[in-house]
């Protein structure tokens, strides 16, 4: 017996989205995902929503992928944020999101020379940063390649660091997310910028 074509397009894109769903399920249930199927979603850019901001090659695509899926709505609600207001007339301090899910702070000043700079984690929440106006540097490393200076502490969310990581420049147009494992050291001065605005959302981290 024939299969009509139109049949056959029915097939498939049952199929598709039975392995999507089953993808995003796997994810639930053991916590992991292969690396490509990350990566396809994050190319696939629908997790944006029609956010223009383009997300740093810094990012760890698999622990986005699951954070994301772990607590969706927060994070649709974070990226809405970010597509609706005016970032460039956004007033510095702390501004609501999702009660302690997710909040937003704002500050314009002067970025430091690096010796000033330190290497800092969070436990409990995620780091979204974005440099609104002006630019600045950012180096990161995992946490494993990292040493302890200032032991975890809850209070702050926060452990301190010396480390080598990988140098990146913080401009607008491109967000740059820090998971738990993500040890980082923002604020570095770039020359010639002086003043710096910049954008960082807590995110609660979804264990």
């Amino acid at each position: 017996m024939k299969v009509k074509p139109a049949y056959r397009l029915l097939i498939a894109v049952i199929s598709f989205i039975t392995m999507e769903n089953s993808a995003i399920a796997q994810q639930k249930t053991d916590g992991s995902v292969s690396q490509k199927t990350a990566e396809n979603w994050l190319k696939s850019s629908k997790w944006k929503d029609g956010l223009k901001l383009e997300v740093s090659p810094s990012v760890n695509t698999a622990e986005f992928y699951k954070q994301y899926y772990a607590n969706k709505a927060v994070w649709d609600k974070v990226f809405l944020f970010l597509k609706q207001t005016n970032l460039d007339t956004l007033s510095p301090g702390k501004h609501p999101i999702d009660g302690d899910n997710a909040y937003a702070s704002v500050t314009e000043g002067p970025s430091k020379e690096l010796d000033k700079a330190g290497w800092e984690s969070h436990r409990k929440y995620i780091d979204l940063q974005y440099v609104i106006k002006g630019k600045e540097r950012i180096d990161a490393i995992n946490i494993d390649k990292a040493t302890v200076t200032k032991p975890y502490d809850e209070a702050k969310d926060g452990a301190a660091y010396t480390a080598e990581g990988t140098s990146y420049t913080a401009e607008p147009g491109t967000f740059f997310l820090f998971f738990p494992q993500d040890v980082h050291r923002p604020n570095i001065k770039v020359a010639g910028y002086d003043v710096v605005k910049k954008l960082v959302i807590k995110i609660k981290v979804a264990n």
